[in-house]
Parts: C-alpha cells; sequence; structure tokens
C-alpha cells in the first residue's frame, strides 16, 4: 500500500530561503511538496501548523547524553527524548563519558545506541586518548565512522604543541577540533565566577582569563596551521572579542554560547542552588549582554545546549562538592525566544542550519523545506506560553534552574525522517 504520506497543514515555512505561507507533504522520509492547499487523503496524517513556523529540525552542537558510565544519570535513549520534545532533529553526543569516546570501538556503540532513537544521535571524538590530553586519539579511525566534531570537553587541551598538531591532523582529515577553553592552572580550585559575588559568598572563583587566556591561545595555533576551530561554550566578553577579530581577520574558526549564559548571572548563585553551577560558570551582567551583542552581530555561530544531566544525589551536595551542569535541551529554544531580541529566522540560523554546517551535516538537518529535501522538520508555536515544569521533563533528570519560569514559544511538533516524533508536544514513542 503507497504511502499517504504526513501533511504539514498551515504553517509559515521558514528556512534559510526565507519565510513564505505553505503546507508541506512528506513521503518515504522526504519532503514532497510545498505548496498552498495541499490535499491529504483519508490515510494522510495530519498536523496542524496554524500560527507556527515549518523549520528545518533543530541541531545541538553539544549534549551530554552521559551513555557509556552514567546512566542514572541520562542515556542515548532519554536524551534523544529530550532532544525531540525541544525540537531537536540531530543532536552531537559529547565524549566525555565513562569510557571516552576516544575509539573507534565506542563510536560504533553510541551509534548503535542511537539507532533507533527519535532523533538523530551523532558522535563527537574526544582529541587525545582518554581525554587526558597526553596523547592523540585515532581520529582517523573514527572519523572513517563518520565523525566530524572532536573535543576533550569538560577539559581543555593544555599542552599547545599537541594541540598544534591535533589541528594539523584535523585538517588534513577534512574534521574540525572543538575546543573547551580552559586554563587548568588558572581555573584550579575554582567553582564560579571569580568577582564581586565569589567574594560575598566564600565560594572560590575561577577568572574569565582561565577562559580568554586558552581562546587566545588557539587562535594563535588557528592562524599558524591555518586549520577550522570551533569554540564551545563562550561566556566572557573578553572571549567575544577575540573570536570577533579573528573572524575580521578570515581566520576559519566559529563558537557558540549556550542558553544559560545569556539568561542567568553569577548572582543567582546566591542561594548556593548547585543547579546554578556549571563550567564556565555564569558570568556577570556585563559577560551575558556582551554574549548577547555577539549573538546579534554575528560573532556567535550557534546556541548549543551544553545539555549536562546529573542525578539528584550528585547535584544535593556542598556547592564546592557538587559537578557542573544543567538540562539543555527542552528549554533552549524557549529561553532564545523569550529572552533574545532577535527575530524568529535568526535565532532559527542559530539553532539549525548553521550549527547543521560546523557539525558537517548539511544535506541531512538544517537544510531549506523543499522539494526532495530530507523530511527532518518541527514546527514551532512562537507565541506559546508555558511554564518550565522539571518533574515532567522527558530527561531522566531534573537540574533544570528553569523550574517554575515563564516563557514564550514552543514546539508543537518534531518530524524525525519523515514520521512524527513529537505531536502537539507529546512523544509518540
Amino acid at each position: 500500500m503507497p504511502d499517504a504520506g504526513v501533511v504539514i497543514r498551515g504553517g509559515t515555512v521558514i528556512d534559510e530561503l526565507g519565510a513564505r505561507r505553505a503546507d508541506v507533504l512528506i513521503r518515504d522520509a522526504h519532503v514532497v511538496a510545498v505548496a498552498n492547499g495541499i490535499e491529504e487523503t483519508s490515510a494522510s496524517r495530519v498536523l496542524d501548523a496554524g500560527g507556527c513556523a515549518v523549520a528545518p529540525g533543530l541541531v545541538d552542537l553539544h549534549a551530554h547524553l552521559r551513555e557509556p558510565g552514567r546512566e542514572e544519570a541520562e542515556t542515548v535513549w532519554s536524551g534523544a527524548r529530550s532532544a525531540a520534545v525541544g525540537g531537536y532533529t540531530a543532536v552531537v553526543a559529547m565524549p566525555n563519558t565513562d569510557p571516552a569516546i576516544d575509539s573507534a570501538a565506542v563510536v560504533r556503540h553510541v551509534l548503535g545506541l542511537g539507532a533507533m532513537a527519535v532523533c538523530d544521535v551523532r558522535v563527537a571524538g574526544a582529541i587525545t586518548v582518554g581525554r587526558a590530553g597526553e596523547r592523540l586519539a585515532p581520529l582517523a579511525e573514527m572519523a572513517a565512522l563518520g565523525v566530524r566534531l572532536f573535543t576533550d570537553d569538560g577539559s581543555g587541551v593544555q599542552d599547545a604543541r599537541l594541540m598544534r598538531r591535533a589541528l594539523e591532523y584535523a585538517s588534513d582529515l577534512g574534521v574540525v577540533l572543538a575546543q573547551h577553553c580552559e586554563d587548568d592552572a588558572l581555573a584550579a580550585g575554582g567553582h564560579m565566577h571569580e568577582g564581586e559575588w565569589s567574594s560575598r559568598l566564600g565560594i572560590p572563583g575561577a577568572p574569565a582569563e582561565a577562559e580568554e587566556v586558552m581562546v587566545a591561545r588557539d587562535l594563535a595555533l588557528a592562524r599558524l596551521t591555518s586549520a577550522r576551530i570551533h569554540f564551545l561554550h563562550l561566556s566572557t566578553a573578553g572571549s567575544l572579542s577575540l573570536v570577533g577579530a579573528a573572524k575580521s581577520e578570515g581566520l576559519p574558526v566559529s563558537g557558540e554560547v549556550a542558553p544559560h549564559h545569556f539568561t542567568l548571572t553569577d548572582a543567582d548563585v546566591a542561594g548556593y542552588d548547585t543547579r546554578f553551577k556549571v563550567n564556565p560558570p555564569l558570568r556577570p551582567r556585563s559577560d551575558v549582554e556582551a554574549v548577547k551583542e555577539g549573538l546579534r552581530s554575528g560573532v556567535v555561530d550557534a546556541i548549543a545546549t551544553d545539555h549536562a544531566p546529573h542525578a539528584l544525589e550528585a547535584k544535593e551536595v556542598p556547592f564546592a562538592e557538587a559537578p557542573p551542569g544543567m538540562l539543555g535541551l527542552e528549554t533552549a529554544l524557549a529561553l532564545a525566544l523569550t529572552e533574545l531580541d532577535l527575530a524568529l529566522d535568526r535565532i532559527l540560523a542559530l539553532m539549525s542550519w548553521q550549527p547543521a554546517r560546523i557539525a558537517g551535516l548539511t544535506g541531512e538537518h538544517g537544510g531549506p523545506v523543499t522539494e526532495g529535501g530530507p523530511a527532518n522538520l518541527c514546527v514551532i508555536d512562537p507565541e506559546a506560553r508555558w511554564v518550565v515544569e522539571p518533574t515532567r521533563m522527558a530527561s531522566l533528570s531534573r537540574n533544570t534552574p528553569y523550574g517554575g519560569r515563564k516563557v514564550t514559544g514552543r514546539v508543537r511538533h518534531t518530524v524525525l525522517r519523515g514520521e512524527p516524533v513529537v505531536i502537539d508536544g507529546e512523544l509518540q514513542r
């Protein structure tokens, strides 16, 4: 029996080509037609998109799915469900697992776990063996399996000579290195941003310079090697200024920011609530405004969630003992729509087609909604108002600092490879 298809009815298609009012017909995992007044049959599934934007699915460059090794906090399956609810059709799983994703065998394992998930799970490989910063991981073996992004996220590569070698090798392979910018010596012992609030609270701080020193070093290495580099979770005015100058110079660099770095400040740590502990730490208001300006100006290329689930007991400890990280996949879009003075198409660029290009997913995700294209889509109601409820999240963890927060903008439907995996905000499997 032929596939009757899915009709997305009554929305405004928004993609890199612009905005136009159109229905979308999907069959066999592809977009078949984009036109007004597409007729459905009695066998067609119809998704109401009235008042909504129909867009390429969101792409997250930076999600911690914890598996293997920390399955009590998240699994590939549960993390993918969180992603789908948040409008993501692709996520890149970070390699700071146990064991680290530093070999072809572990890459195959994680890709296998994601094969039947409700989101396309891709893998970032580690730059160094065990993320220990001592010797290069087998990048070529992982690249042969489709890995296009490599990082020791959670740790920065401290050895400048090793990072130079990694950049040269990555350039030959046609892959991208992504750096967690933190100088360990400067950041040592810090649990929040070093400044007024760390002094008030008596919590040891890490200075902004711990991030900025490594950004500056790696920009120098990018200049030396002509290799591409992507900067993870930039959080300070100084870092953004350095990246902006490098882009003006023509260096092949890109950068991302996380929602918590444009919605929260170090003052939010005042209650010693460990849900506000992240790495890099929450910064002062001046840095938050610099992040927002970086998003407006184009210095920042992507909004990435840095989704970092933790089991309840891991966060129920004194602030200095708690691991850094907070949930992000289910709230990122709403926070961007609520907090940023940006048009919807600009936010979609930052969360869909631009990260897709950085991750090497163009052609599968983030592309224009056109005939023959892949049906990886999300339908967004930009006016929906809702309250973040941690207990209703699809993640196995609950460590979000946004519980009770009122936000605007929500995903109504998510379609992966032509199959609706979220309908009216509810997971279908």
